[in-house]
């Protein structure tokens, strides 16, 4: 949970809620009635967006609120392609300290999203749990690769879902091609790996086959800032709401995923997520599958 800084080539935002437990749990909430999230946050976060987490049925229990501590601030520029950006400023304020707590309620999870922080937080919250979740998945970043690799493969060992983007699968392997890759990565722990490639779609690869998503061509991208942490939220999401999670149930969590991170990055921070509806969701769902070409 945080503040984002964005100037992109359609406009500026000085400040603006954002954060992967914000995108991934607000996405999540169209499709699974049992969320809840970890995060520390400032006594300066939204008031706002705190109200409509609860009244979407969130659980912030386990979210820390330090008072009179500021919450994590990122600002960045993305280029005219939007695919890359430059980072301005950082500013970990109550994160730098941050030492997740997970309650009571939540030791026991069906299935868990370790969110995109450092690995020893991402171990820290398995250290906690009473029980092995059906699914655990994460997210991580060339960052963690350069600075907690040894870390990183801990955590790698314990999971069975990543979430990485090309650039980020083909660092963590050493290979080039997707498909090494993620056999690559297979090995180090997780069975499922998903490998986003922003607006060239997603590949997910399990036991039992590589399956390929598109995204939705859109005439205007305004953020793409929370366009992975919403795809994750949906992917998760989608999961919660079968009763197994086999290959058909990935491959719609895929399908669930793409279309939310499709919304999210029509309008600036998580604007356009806290006005979609499950409708809009399933008619974009549907656009998207006709994508793809079959007999």
């Amino acid at each position: 949970m945080a503040f984002d800084g964005l100037e992109t080539p359609f406009g500026k935002v000085d400040r603006i809620e954002g954060g992967a437990a914000t995108y991934a749990s607000l996405s999540a909430s169209f499709l699974a009635d049992k969320i809840g999230v970890i995060s520390v946050i400032g006594d300066d976060f939204s008031r706002e967006m705190v109200n409509e987490l609860r009244n979407r049925g969130i659980d912030l229990s386990g979210v820390e609120m330090v008072e009179g501590g500021k919450t994590f601030f990122w600002r960045g520029r993305y280029h005219n392609d939007l695919n890359t950006r430059d980072t301005l400023a950082t500013e970990l304020n109550v994160l730098g300290d941050f030492k997740p707590v997970v309650p009571q309620g939540w030791k026991s999870p069906r299935l868990l999203m370790l969110g995109n922080l450092s690995p020893s937080v991402q171990l820290s919250v398995l250290s906690q749990l009473e029980n092995r979740p059906e699914l655990i998945a994460a997210d991580t970043m060339n960052f963690w690769m350069d600075i907690a690799l040894e870390e990183l493969k801990e955590v790698l060992k314990k999971i069975d879902l990543l979430f990485v983007n090309d650039e980020e699968a083909r660092q963590l392997s050493g290979e080039y091609s997707l498909r090494k890759s993620a056999r690559i990565i297979q090995g180090m722990g997780p069975r499922i790996v998903v490998i986003k490639k922003g607006e060239h779609g997603a590949l997910l690869f399990d036991a039992e086959r590589v399956t390929f998503c598109p995204a939705l061509p859109l005439e205007e991208v305004f953020d793409p800032t929370g366009a992975g942490d919403s795809f994750a939220g949906g992917f998760m999401g989608s999961l919660a709401g079968r009763e197994k999670i086999n290959h058909s149930a990935l491959r719609r969590a895929l399908l669930f995923g793409t279309s939310i991170a499709s919304f999210c990055v029509e309008q600036f921070g998580p604007q356009r997520l806290l006005s979609l509806t499950r409708d809009e969701i399933d008619q974009r769902r549907q656009e998207i599958a006709e994508l793809m070409c079959a007999d």
